[in-house]
């Protein structure tokens, strides 16, 4: 038999390494044409290699974890005979050529194709669980076997709800009873190795705070108002509109508050000590998946109206979430908003989304008694914890620019007044 080296192609666009995130195969297993050996990461995007010949896995170039330069060993496969690989199975169309174009337009953490017939029936002789990729980093995550999870997808296929319904099953098992190893002294421990999605999400917080001095400035704002002209929208056109939440009406008054503060709207090139500000609202939404923490970006939130925008919205994040968001949807962003919604707490201190040089972090909404004209009455209070690149950006200029956000929102007849 001949040896098939599969190399890291070069991909253009100033790539040169990649991340192993995950092998599909093992050493000694068989494989066919366009079955699905590993998963690698670039700096932007995740994607499948798949296999170009019919043959068996000789040996695997790295370890789940390590960056491979392009045109480092990838794998290493023992091509079976022509006549035999036509006989063994049918051959399945797309080639590993195509991989190279792949990689400039896959999506961020794209779920795998699912495996049908004979190749199926291989992987399921060797005894691997098919799943894809932020599925397959979640089970890590969560110290699960994917064998022990029973399947509900297409041929075999685990999902992220059938590993919901087996961490469920867990936790929904009778409680010990005393004396019996509840207080028992425990010591194991696990290593989980922060590789793929998690350790791109690290390098960028930490690039984030090593370049960016940070500084946080937080504001109450009393949101009682456009909850209730949240409701009353969602009464009058939610059923042929949509939908809204606080968010869309939140980015409505970034975009007006940006205009009178455009140095928050800004991206700074620190090597080339240049702040490029924008005309365009290109806001960035912090959303988190199953895989870890994304920013899908609504582009031209200045031309959009609430509905739109919670479209938007909505679609980024089901993308995002699926693992289908492209690169394009993934990055261009001028600022950020990010929320943890009921779980946002009082206050806190958002990471700058670099190169940005603002992002808008939204507490939770709580009730709570207030003095309005000498009275006491209740009304829903919530915290703007905004953060800036003290470089670039003042603390008068970014009091300013929260201070005109809270306007906005405490009044919100004026987010339609213009």
């Amino acid at each position: 038999m001949s040896v098939h080296v599969i190399k890291m192609p070069d991909i253009g666009e100033g790539i040169a390494e990649v991340e192993l995130v995950a092998w599909r195969v093992t050493v000694g297993e068989r494989v066919v044409e366009d079955q699905v050996l590993a998963d690698v990461m670039t700096d932007k995007a995740t994607v499948e290699i798949p296999s170009p010949v019919v043959g068996r896995i000789a040996s695997l170039g790295c370890e789940p974890g390590q960056v491979l330069a392009v045109g480092g060993e990838l794998v290493r496969i023992e091509v079976e005979p022509a006549e035999h690989a036509a006989a063994a199975l049918p051959v399945l169309p797309q080639a590993a050529t195509a991989v190279a174009a792949a990689l400039r337009e896959v999506p961020a953490s794209k779920p795998p194709a699912q495996d049908s017939g004979p190749v199926q029936a291989i992987r399921q002789a060797a005894g691997s669980p098919t799943a894809s990729p932020a599925v397959r980093r979640r089970a890590r995550q969560l110290g699960v076997e994917l064998h022990e999870v029973p399947a509900s997808g297409a041929d075999g296929h685990v999902t992220h709800e059938d590993l919901d319904a087996y961490i469920t099953l867990g936790s929904s098992r009778p409680a010990a009873r005393a004396g019996d190893g509840r207080y028992a002294e425990r010591h194991g421990e696990t290593a989980t190795p922060v590789i793929g999605l998690r350790r791109k999400i690290a390098q960028k917080m930490q690039e984030s705070k090593r370049r960016i001095p940070h500084f946080t400035y937080v504001e109450e704002c009393d949101v009682t108002e456009i909850e209730a002209l949240r409701q009353h929208l969602n009464a009058r056109w939610g059923g042929e509109r949509g939908r809204l939440t606080l968010l869309p009406l939140l980015m409505r008054a970034m975009v007006l508050a940006l205009r009178e503060h455009p140095q928050c709207n800004a991206r700074f090139d620190d090597d080339a000590g240049v702040v490029t500000r924008y005309d365009a609202v290109h806001i960035g939404i912090a959303t988190q998946t199953a895989a870890g923490l994304v920013v899908p970006v609504v582009h031209h939130a200045e031309a959009r109206d609430p509905w739109s925008s919670a479209a938007e919205i909505a679609r980024l994040a089901e993308a995002a979430r699926a693992g289908r968001a492209v690169r394009a949807e993934l990055s261009g962003s001028t600022i950020t908003v990010t929320s943890l919604g009921a779980l946002g707490g009082l206050a806190s201190t958002p990471v700058i989304n670099h190169p940005e040089v603002a992002i808008v972090g939204v507490n939770r909404i709580i009730e709570r008694p207030v003095i309005r004209g000498n009275a006491v009455v209740a009304r829903k209070m919530m915290n703007l914890s905004s953060s800036f690149d003290h470089r670039v950006v003042d603390g008068l200029d970014a009091a300013e620019f929260v201070q005109s956000l809270r306007a906005y929102l405490e009044f919100p007849a004026t987010l339609f007044a213009e």
